[in-house]
Formats: structure tokens, sequence, C-alpha cells
């Protein structure tokens, strides 16, 4: 009986250390991508991410029933179902009702209590529902709200008194309705106005107002030449702002830009900017790299889609940076799959083998290519095959002669008997492969971060460059952009790769 619980309690202990050492590398696996397939980041910031939205939401119902109850003050008629003012109304309730819900799911996390997982899904699905059917409801209230404007004009001088409470006047802020005649009502030329001050906004990093007055535009000026510059410059305020939960908004703001305008001359400039949002959630390659891998992903659609594009040097450089982490990544999996293998753990060196192939095979400009070539074939030599394990040798040998690795790896060929082949002539002299020093290595680590190049301006909104950026400019042009900036929208389909033949007549 007693060996009987011995071999109970060997197996528990065996299943848990496997689980566990899979769970330290799930990050590029199945469960991770499913995991994440519903929301971006943690639980914390997803809730976070729905609060924000749901606030914008609620900002923009308060701002179009305020000019629809101004419009028909006075009167007492009963309202049926299809009333705008009943329509938003209801609307209104219910992004409070989800507020509630997501505000309760943030206590409970916020108290570390237990709750339900998918009812986090649940709830970003209720919210994207919710965020489609008020933006339809403010789109077809517009006309509404234009034909109020005259009556709402007429209270405009009694509403200017109302300034917001007076703590709120002490803090410096004018109230809720700061913009409430802007936002309240519709006169000619107003989608000027509103995205003049709404850039003044965002350039004080008052996102927040930014964002409302944007919206403001978007929702009641569908025939505006401002709307597309203001679906983009909300995009840019989250971008601006920087937090991780705006970012992520940032990057499903100019995904949904992309959707609407997939051919604007912009349209390369926002594919890399939705890179760059992933590149600055980028964690070191043995915590995360999610977040890597959709920047490396988004940046190689952007060749693919774009291959005359202007941004190809800063594509490239991007690029490979993410690529460096991505292959970090792998280096570190193998070296752990190895160390198993050495301590007797695992019954072979395969899976270290198979990372060091995929360095190999896709990243060919890694800074420890040359570690990665003699890990790959030292897994040969322990599976005793040594034509394999002495091709890669000879691969050192040729391409980095200057190697830490080179005289081991000599020495291994001479152990096989195999050939020692000389440098390439057009690598013969070149250094050591650059690597981060230590200082650069240690600040990574105390960060958790890797060091990217990003430009932390937004497509249109640039931090120190307000009188020449592309806002400033489309202003000037009364919501046009100049000629020489964006000449010609990038092509985005190439030739077909081989002739198609006409159908036989019949």
């Amino acid at each position: 009986m007693r060996f009987r619980r011995a071999a109970v309690f060997a197996g528990c202990v065996l299943a848990l250390s496997v689980s566990c050492a899979g769970a330290v590398f799930a990050q590029g696996g199945q469960p991770q991508q499913a995991r994440t397939a519903q929301g971006e980041g943690s639980p914390a910031q997803r809730v976070n991410v729905m609060l924000s939205r749901l606030d914008a939401l609620r900002r923009s119902l308060n701002s179009a029933l305020a000019n629809l109850n101004s419009a028909d003050r006075g009167s007492s008629d009963a309202k049926s179902a299809d009333d705008p003012r009943t329509r938003l109304r209801g609307l209104e309730r219910e992004v409070s009702s989800v507020s509630s819900e997501v505000n309760d799911l943030r206590g409970k996390l916020e108290r570390a209590e237990k709750y339900d997982a998918t009812q986090l899904d649940k709830l970003e699905t209720s919210v994207a529902d919710l965020n489609e059917r008020v933006q339809a409801g403010l789109r077809a209230t517009a006309g509404e709200r234009r034909s109020g404007d005259a009556s709402s004009a007429s209270s405009g001088n009694n509403s200017k008194k109302k300034k917001g409470s007076l703590f709120g006047r002490l803090l410096g802020r004018g109230g809720d309705d700061k913009y409430g005649e802007l936002t309240g009502t519709v006169a000619p030329g107003r989608d000027r106005e509103l995205f003049e001050i709404a850039t003044r906004e965002a350039r004080k990093s008052n996102y927040d107002e930014a964002r409302l007055l944007y919206n403001t535009i978007i929702t009641t000026y569908p025939e505006s030449l401002y709307l597309p510059l203001a679906k983009l410059a909300v995009a840019d305020t989250f971008y601006l702002e920087g937090t991780t939960s705006a970012l992520i908004q940032a990057n499903a703001a100019y995904r949904d830009w992309l959707t609407f305008f997939p051919t604007d001359p912009l349209a390369d400039d926002v594919m890399l900017k939705m890179a760059e949002c992933e590149m600055r959630q980028m964690g070191l390659p043995d915590r995360d790299i999610s977040h890597a891998r959709k920047a490396e992903q988004q940046l190689r659609v952007l060749l693919q889609q774009f291959p005359d594009t202007g941004l190809r040097p800063e594509v490239n450089k991007r690029l490979s940076e993410t690529q460096e982490n991505l292959a970090m990544y792998n280096l570190k999996v193998g070296n752990f799959y190895y160390e198993r293998y050495e301590r007797g753990v695992a019954p072979n060196p395969r899976g270290a083998q198979s990372r060091y192939r995929e360095i190999i095979d896709k990243y060919p400009n890694f800074s420890y290519y040359d570690a990665a070539l003699f890990r790959l074939a030292i897994t040969y030599v322990q599976e005793e095959e040594p034509d394999e394990a002495a091709k890669y040798f000879q691969q050192l040998l040729r391409d980095y002669p200057n190697s830490e690795y080179a005289d081991k790896a000599r020495e291994q060929l001479e152990a096989i008997g195999a050939p020692v082949p000389q440098p390439d002539p057009a690598r013969a002299n070149n250094a050591p492969p650059e690597r981060p020093s230590l200082t650069e290595k240690i600040f990574s680590e105390v960060l958790g971060r890797v060091s990217v190049t990003v430009n932390k301006d937004g497509v249109l909104i640039s931090r120190d460059n307000e009188d020449n950026d592309l806002i400033a400019q489309a202003i000037a042009r009364g919501g046009k952009l100049p000629d020489n900036v964006t000449p010609t929208a990038p092509v985005q389909r190439r030739a077909p790769a081989r002739n198609i033949a006409p159908a036989p007549s019949a």
C-alpha cells in the first residue's frame, strides 16, 4: 500500500511539473491565442478599455439628448418608441446598465475575488454591439438635431449661464456643458469649428474632450470633409495618450479607420502606426512575445499590400527589431529545452532543435545567429547525425569566421572528420555580431521593456510640430491634405501571377 501511494504521489508531482513547464512557454501556443481572441491585454486592462468606451458613448448620447430636449422644450406630448428622444434615452439606459456590470467586475478584480472568466468576453461583446447601435442611433437622429437648431440657438443665452458646479469652476473646468452649444446644435460651418477646437484640446492633452468633439463630427455631419480626418484623429488621441489601455483602443480605432478608407493615401501610415501600437507594448523575450508577433505580422502585411510605399526603410527597421525579439524568445526556449535534455528530464534534444531551426529559417539578421547555428549543430551531434551537424558547423565558419563559436565549430568538424571550409571572402574581416551591452540588458530588465524604434506622434497630430503637422495643414486647407504630402494612394494589389485566359465562347 505504501508503494502504491508513493507511486501515485510521484505521478502527481510529475504531472504538475510538466504543466508548469508548459505554462512558462504557452505564450506562443493555441491556448494563449484563444484567450486573447476576444480582447487585448490583461483582465484589468480590458475592463478599463470597456469603461473608457462606455464613458465616450454616454457623453455623446448626453450631448445629443441635450440638443433634442432644448429643441422640444415646453412640449408635454407623449413620445412614441420611434421618437428620437425615446430611442436615445433607451440607449443611454443600456449604457448605464452595462457600465454598472463592468464596474461590478472591476470591483471583483480589485478585491481579488473569484469571477467567471467568460463574463469578460460577454461584456466586451455587449459593449461592441452597444457601440454600433449608439453610432447608428446618433446618425439616424442627426436630422432631428438639425431641425432643432433654431430653437436650440434661441435658448443658447440661457444655457451659457450654466458653467457647471462651483467645485468644477474652482478646478478650471467648465462642467459637462463646456461645449454644450457646439455639440448640441447644428449649423453650417460647425464641423470646421468642432474640428479646430477638438484639435486644440488634443494638443493640450485633454483627450476625452477632443474625442467627444471629433465624434460629434462623425455622428452629426456625415457629409463633412472633416469626417475621415476626425475618425483618424480619434485614433491619434488614443495613441498620444500612450497608456496600455489607450494603445489597445488606438489600434482598434486605426483598424476601424482602415475598414472605411482602405485606399486612402494615408493607409500605409496608419498600418505602420498599428504596428507601433504593438511595439510600444512589447515585453522582454522571456515574458511576453504576443505583441512582437502581432507587430511583425502587421509590418509584413504592410509591405505586402503596399510594395511601393515610401515608408519601406522605416518598416524594415521596425521589422528587424521585432524579429530580434522573436528570435531571442526562440533561443531562450531552445536553451531551456536543451538544459532539460542535459539533465535527463527530456529523452532527446528535438524540442530545442526545432526552436534553433526556426531561428535559422526565419531570422537571418538575428544578433545571436551564430549561437543558434552552433547550438543547432550540437543537437545533431547528440542525435548522432554527423552530416547535418557538419552542415551547420561549416555554415558558421563560412559566414561568421570571427565568432566566439568558430574555434569550437572547427574542433567539432575535425572530430567528425568533415572538411573545414574557408571563410567567405566578403565576411572574412567582419567583426563579431553586435549585441546589447550589459548596461542595456540591465536597463531592459528593470523596465521590463525592449528598446524599439517608434514614432510617438500620431498620423495627423504631432507633439513637437504643431504648426506644420498634417492636421494643421488640413485645417488651413479646409479639410483637405496638401497634394505634396500624399500625392497618390499606394498600390494595394499586385499584378496577377499568371495570365487569365478568357472563357471560350459558346
